[in-house]
């Protein structure tokens, strides 16, 4: 069993980021699943409706990735300090925490559906299916944060490989529970958000089992105290994840507006498709840091500035071969997964073609740009890390998407993200060498 502890070969580091990936991989799908059904069953309205509403569903759910990887970050340095006893403690309190904001959060969300829908130009069907989806799917975001903190702290653990058991499972409760309420049971729309919330349950839920009862993990749920301090250096420290994900969340609703503005209903359908495939593609890169990051924290905990050098060395070779082969492969299955979605609409694919085409171009870049900020939040470092995630997500982004435009026309808001992604890639770089010395990595 590979430990936090080894010596890491690109062998050795492969094994052990590998079930970070697949997890991230298979809780995307959730999303593509619902896309699938929605928009060959029930069709373009309700499909948009999804896209239109999940960029908020995103944010309130985003809370599991601040507390997951601020509170990875400050456990994997305690252990690598020598102190499981007080690792325990923060692991804990930090569940139990977002237990409770994960309430407060579903009852926030389905209260301000409607209005939420109404500031993003939803009106008529496409106002209605987007408040029932969304209300339904905030039956389960207490378990959604759960499960995406859950996803973090698996590998802080040194169980990888369960979370990955624990997402798989409910991966396949999704597909099937989809399969059923839209493709069997006439529920349509109201069906696809139940068996997310559904799905969201079995992953947010059952580590709450494993982690509550004896086990060979590094980690345990048991009694702890309220540390205001441990909090703030867990939110501090994860906030350029959440704020990675508002902004993501934020930037979405943006695109959405631009498309009305520019397409109509079509584009956002088309963008909806983007975002599915996108989602997938970008989980490879977020996995891989989620994997890595409890390892770099265990060895910043411990000193051993050697094995920082050769975790960000090999890092970037893995992160440089994969980038090349997804911006390929994007490239030569624009039509093949474009028609997935849409192939009932011979409009709305030429749409999609062309805006896969473009966007894909991104993946050449955004590899660096997640695993920039996810590197120094590893190191503790939450100020650096949400610096670059400010900056990529909301400022470069929303600049991109407001200007090309008007430059480009719709071809500008595809190419948006590509000049986005290049700029954060360049500023990460930029970090990683001013910091170079301050930890000797």
């Amino acid at each position: 069993m590979v430990q936090l502890s080894d010596h890491f070969t690109y062998s050795k580091l492969l094994r052990y980021t590998f079930p970070s990936i697949v997890m991230l991989i298979v809780t995307s799908i959730y999303s593509v699943v619902d896309g699938l059904f929605i928009s060959n069953f029930v069709g373009k309205t309700p499909f948009a409706a999804i896209n239109l509403i999940w960029p908020f569903l995103m944010i309130l759910s985003s809370v599991g990735f601040m507390f997951g990887t601020g509170g990875a970050a400050l456990i994997g340095k305690t252990l690598g300090e020598g102190n499981p006893e007080k690792a325990n403690r923060i692991f804990s309190l930090i569940i139990y925490v977002s237990a409770v904001c994960g309430v407060v959060l579903m009852v926030f969300g389905i209260l301000l559906c409607r209005q939420v829908a109404v500031f993003f130009g939803a009106e008529g069907q496409l106002l209605e299916d987007s408040i029932l989806y969304g209300r339904i799917y905030m039956l389960g975001v207490p378990a959604c944060i759960l499960q995406y903190e859950f996803q973090t702290l698996f590998p802080t653990a040194e169980r990888p490989k369960m979370g990955l058991y624990v997402t798989v499972a409910a991966g396949v409760t999704n597909i099937i529970l989809d399969a059923l309420f839209v493709g069997v049971l006439p529920f349509g729309i109201a069906g696809a958000a139940a068996a997310s919330a559904l799905s969201q349950c079995v992953g947010g839920f059952v580590p709450l089992l494993y982690f509550g009862r004896k086990n060979t993990s590094k980690l345990h749920l048991c009694r702890t105290n309220w540390d205001g301090k441990v909090l703030f250096q867990c939110c501090t420290n994860g906030s350029s994840e959440l704020l990675s994900n508002i902004s993501m969340a934020i930037v979405g609703m943006l695109y959405n507006v631009q498309l009305m503005r520019y397409v109509g209903e079509d584009g956002v359908a088309a963008y909806g498709v983007l975002m599915y495939v996108n989602l997938i593609f970008l989980a490879i890169f977020i996995g891989y840091s989620v994997g890595v990051a409890p390892v770099v924290s265990f060895h910043y905990g411990a000193g051993n500035h050697k094995e920082l050098h050769n975790l960000l060395r090999k890092s970037f070779v893995i992160i440089g071969i994969s980038s090349a082969a997804m911006f390929l492969i994007a490239e030569c299955l624009a039509r093949p997964l474009s028609r997935m979605f849409v192939s009932y609409d011979d409009a709305l694919l030429q749409i999609t073609m062309r805006g896969f085409l473009l966007y894909s171009f991104s993946f050449l870049f955004v590899g660096v740009a997640i695993f920039g900020p996810s590197f120094f939040t590893a190191l503790n470092n939450g100020l650096v890390s949400a610096a670059i995630s400010f900056l990529r997500t909301l400022v470069f982004e929303v600049a991109a998407v407001l200007l090309l435009p008007v430059i480009l026309d719709v071809d500008g808001i595809w190419l948006s993200v590509v000049g986005a992604e290049l700029m954060a890639a360049i500023l990460s770089v930029f970090f990683l060498i001013k910091c170079r010395k301050k930890y000797q990595y």
